[in-house]
């Protein structure tokens, strides 16, 4: 009788203090969710020095120095400048290859032209193409620094204002209705190429 009645005892203190009308607590999901994907997320810092441990060298006075020459408008442009001229050039010399007239003489049409006379004017219209375009690369490219800079955001904005400026003024030497055609047509193609491109 003793040793059935010391049982229930002795289970009694072993086990744990749980009554059966306690309920478990609840996870709720809906505030993980808020810390893993919602609002409350912390940002963490994506720099590799931190995610890598790695530590990261201090850049020298001359690194700094070409970081800001070529982060300058003036290298901006002048880079631009120089992939204008060739895209230009290229371009106008695949023109020339594709059009039937290239080298023929409008004073004398039914004489077939030489290889050099062909070849002289495919150089032309290159060298005419590639000068365009390097100056259209560069008065978009500078007019874009500029007004980023004077702005201090970037964003599809200001290739939209460059395109204006740069077609505006390519326009005007026509007269102002061609300079308001250009300039709404380069900042619809700039828009266009920023929609597409971000």
């Amino acid at each position: 009788m003793a040793a059935s009645s010391g049982a229930p005892a002795a289970d009694a203190q072993g086990s744990s203090p749980i009554s059966a009308n306690d309920d478990p607590p609840h996870f709720q999901y809906s505030v993980l969710l808020d810390h893993l994907i919602g609002d409350r997320r912390p940002i963490k810092d994506l720099n590799p020095a931190v995610m890598a441990g790695l530590p990261v060298p201090y850049k020298t006075d001359e690194q700094k120095m070409i970081e800001r020459a070529m982060e300058s408008c003036t290298f901006k442009a002048a880079l631009a400048c120089v992939g204008g001229f060739v895209l230009g050039g290229a371009f106008g010399v695949f023109t020339a290859g594709i059009d039937t007239n290239v080298g023929f003489d409008p004073k004398d049409p039914m004489r077939t032209p030489t290889a050099r006379e062909v070849l002289k004017d495919m150089g032309q219209r290159g060298m005419s193409y590639a000068k365009n375009f390097a100056i259209v690369g560069a008065m978009f490219s500078c007019t874009e620094c500029v007004i980023e800079s004077y702005r201090g955001q970037s964003d599809w904005k200001n290739a939209v204002y460059s395109g204006c400026v740069t077609g505006g003024a390519i326009g005007f030497r026509a007269g102002l209705k061609a300079g308001l055609l250009g300039c709404g047509g380069f900042a619809a193609f700039s828009a266009a190429i920023e929609y597409y491109l971000r």
